[in-house]
């Protein structure tokens, strides 16, 4: 074991915080000679770099990607991506860097932060290849550069927003650049999936048919983190078949990988329930011994209150060992100026910083060697993103250590207690909806704007783009002409659609004293985030909200520093629209998936306290309700299996809701999604079923694509459920089992052991 392992273990008490260590082993590289159509100087910038041969995926992609072929090269962290597309695309440039018009081929990168793409433009800079002109064209360039970009650039890296909001609508501006556009990048793109990847895949489908247009075919090479069934995935994101480089040449450092669950707290939390010592107070407490002990380090969380607040525990206590500590570890999120990261990565990467603390976007691939360690604050998400991150450390060719630490939650408590499910499982699949018919329309109408659609372009986009199309003629949006469908309207279509939220309208934040724009969010969000009286963080000063106001779609904001947090109280009903699929099970249980609408209203909030999350008190809210129209799988529970699993009547809306709050922790685990990302509703009896049922919905209009895939994989999803729940040391429910976060309820009824016996009941029968 490490030197590193011993810091982290080394105090009293942490040895009982380790269930599991899995060891790395060290992989060995395999070379490739140089294709002989690489251009010389671009081989010798990277023999000037160290780089004697490239691996044989790289060469592998470059070659496919040469030849024509569309390619998605996905191997793992550190693996050296970046080459396998960039010697195809600098070759092409350079190739054509005497064409009479003076602009050669082009090259389009697109990442899914500002973060990444600034590293590759210093990483082709690097290079410093004659005759290669390349630039980042995103919301942080300036107006001066833009027109000299769309001119005279030949390699201009950018991100999606900027593509759908201005590249896209604005293409006659970029009508040189397009027309010689010979390659299009497309970087981590295991990010996209969900309803961001649905917003992706129509935008490529978008730039695809603007490249045609102007007589280009470009090819497309996509680099992402190590994932299932790769080649389908980006197909399906693009809308062309895919070739896919799996096979990972590149060498790896042996490394360490521990599961660490933080103890529980003497007395109970909530509800009487056993709690734990919070996922944040352990990681600062990690990250303080791993920089007194000079071992450079990124601890990750997925919030961006996580980030502040790891890094000031971290500040905190080493201050109490060294006064020139604290000021060695920083706080890395969005939200930061464009300047203020850029100073954050080039700290990091000299040795100035010994830690950060960040939300994933040091997860990407921004070139950051010569880390030690990781601790991942809870789940991530996906094996990949765990995976991402961990492979932060040991870039340099030295030992490593990751840490993940387990939230109290059902599906970190069921992974930490179950190593095989992240060891001996491989990476998932993007999960995304191409025929979301929510998504579909926002984007009709924006490709409508830049060109007419025709049916040919329409079926391309979805099978069910012609109906969309047909209902947005209906509504007035779009008008068909001979020559396809026209947008109708004067404002920009672009704008009618949030790729990274609902698509819906937008809810401004603003500051209420100053009328200082601080940001937006979507208007379904906005009910539970900025209602009257919310707590609202932003860049890490704290705002309480005095007013929503719906109609002029904005939030008015003041600062102030509260000793609790605001947390909304839902109800929901849930009616079935169609049932696309039942599946009876032996047990006497249907299992359902289909088109579902669900009626929201939030109709209060609660104040808890920082420190103990106590309930302080609970505020009334007059809010509309709202209606998501969305997709949902769910079970059918006919008397007989209540009998069969003991439930009575005044147990059954306990069981159902325990089951629903435990199976909705676990879909993670069987679908790249977070469980902010689906909702769920049960009841003793249904309208629409006339049974006790439990459904489990995605969030977002017309589904993600998530709540799908757990319907494919139910019964291993509920035996999950089931063993988590048994697996709890808890004696009634707590947030390791049955407990959530979000309840709109307040976790009331919830019953634990009938929960159990209920789920057993239900995969009673079925074949392993």
């Amino acid at each position: 074991m490490s030197a590193i392992f011993d810091v982290i273990s080394g105090a009293p008490g942490r040895r009982e915080r380790i269930l599991h260590v899995e060891s790395v082993p060290a992989r060995q590289a395999r070379f490739a000679h140089w294709p002989d159509w690489v251009d010389p100087l671009v081989r010798r910038a990277y023999q000037r770099q160290g780089v004697d041969e490239p691996y044989r995926h790289q060469v592998e992609a470059a070659e496919l990607a040469r030849a024509g072929s569309d390619v998605v090269l996905a191997t793992g962290t550190a693996s050296g991506k970046s080459i396998g597309y960039l010697l195809p695309a600098l070759t092409a440039v350079r190739e054509g860097r005497h064409a009479p018009d003076g602009r050669g081929a082009t090259v389009l990168y697109i990442s899914p932060t500002k973060a990444l793409a600034a590293d590759q433009l210093a990483s082709v800079e690097s290079l410093a290849v004659e005759g290669i002109r390349a630039s980042t064209y995103d919301g942080d360039t300036a107006l001066e550069p833009r027109e000299w970009i769309r001119r005279h650039a030949n390699y201009v890296l950018t991100n999606p927003d900027l593509l759908h909001r201005s590249l896209l609508p604005g293409h006659p501006r970029w009508s040189s650049f397009l027309k010689s556009l010979s390659y299009v990048v497309i970087d981590e793109c295991h990010g996209y999936r969900g309803l961001f990847g649905s917003h992706m895949a129509a935008i490529m489908r978008r730039l695809l048919r603007i490249a045609e247009y102007y007589g280009a075919n470009p090819t497309v090479i996509a680099a992402s983190a190590t994932m299932a069934d790769a080649g389908h995935s980006i197909a399906r994101l693009i809308g062309r078949p895919v070739a896919a480089v799996t096979a990972d040449a590149s060498p790896r450092s042996a490394g360490s990988f521990v599961l660490w669950e933080p103890p529980q707290l003497p007395g109970t939390g909530e509800l009487g329930a056993p709690a734990r010592r919070s996922t944040i107070a352990e990681t600062g407490d990690l990250l303080a011994d791993l920089v007194a002990g000079g071992i450079r380090t990124i601890a990750f969380i997925r919030s961006r209150r996580g980030v502040e607040a790891i890094a000031a525990s971290a500040r905190r206590l080493l201050g109490d060992v060294d006064d020139s500590l604290p000021s060695r570890v920083a706080a890395y999120r969005g939200g930061y100026l464009p300047e203020e990261r850029r100073t954050l990565e080039q700290a990091l990467r000299r040795g100035k910083l010994l830690a950060v603390a960040s939300t994933n976007a040091l997860e990407l691939g921004v070139d950051i060697s010569g880390l030690d360690a990781v601790v991942i604050a809870g789940w991530p998400g996906t094996r990949a993103s765990l995976w991402q991150q961990a492979g932060r450390a040991g870039r340099a060719g030295d030992d490593w250590l990751a840490v993940l630490v387990a939230r109290d939650d059902p599906l970190d408590t069921f992974l930490v207690h179950h190593p095989d499910a992240i060891f001996g499982a491989p990476v998932e699949s993007s999960v995304f909806d191409v025929d979301n018919s929510y998504v579909l329309a926002g984007h009709l109408c924006a490709a409508a704007a830049e060109l007419p659609v025709t049916d040919d372009e329409a079926t391309a986009f979805s099978a069910k783009a012609p109906d969309v199309l047909e209902r947005l003629g209906e509504l007035g949006m779009l008008r068909r002409r001979p020559a396809g469908w026209f947008w109708t309207k004067r404002e920009n279509a672009s704008e009618l659609t949030d790729i990274r939220g609902s698509g819906g309208r937008q809810v401004r934040v603003v500051e209420s004293g100053t009328g200082r724009l601080l940001g937006t969010t979507d208007e379904p969000s906005a009910h539970a985030a900025l209602h009257s009286g919310a707590v609202y963080l932003h860049q890490g000063v704290t705002f309480i909200v005095d007013e929503l106001d719906l109609a002029e779609q904005v939030a008015l904001v003041r600062r102030d520093d509260p000793d609790y947090t605001t947390t909304a109280r839902t109800v929901s009903e849930i009616g079935i629209d169609e049932q696309s699929w039942a599946r009876p099970w032996p047990s006497g249980v249907t299992v359902c998936f289909g088109s579902v609408q669900v009626t929201e209203q939030v109709v209060s909030y609660m104040r808890r306290q920082l420190v103990t999350n106590l309930v302080l008190s609970e505020e009334p809210l007059d809010l509309p309700e709202q209606l998501l129209p969305t997709k949902a799988v769910w079970w059918t529970l006919p008397p007989s299996v209540l009998e069969e699993a003991g439930v009575s009547k005044a147990e059954l809306p306990g069981a159902v809701h325990a089951a629903e709050h435990a199976a909705i922790g676990l879909l993670p685990l069987f679908a790249t999604c977070d469980r902010l990302d689906i909702g769920g509703v049960s009841t003793a009896m249904h309208a629409d079923t006339g049974t006790a049922t439990i459904f489990v919905h995605d969030g977002h209009p017309g589904g993600s694509g998530f709540v799908e895939r757990g319907a494919e994989t139910a019964a291993a999803w509920l035996r999950a459920t089931a063993e988590a729940i048994d697996k709890c040391e808890c004696a009634d429910g707590c947030p390791s089992c049955v407990q959530s976060p979000k309840c709109g309820n307040g976790n009331e009824p919830l019953d634990k052991h009938a929960a159990l016996r209920l789920l057993r009941a239900m995969v009673a029968g079925l074949p392993d």
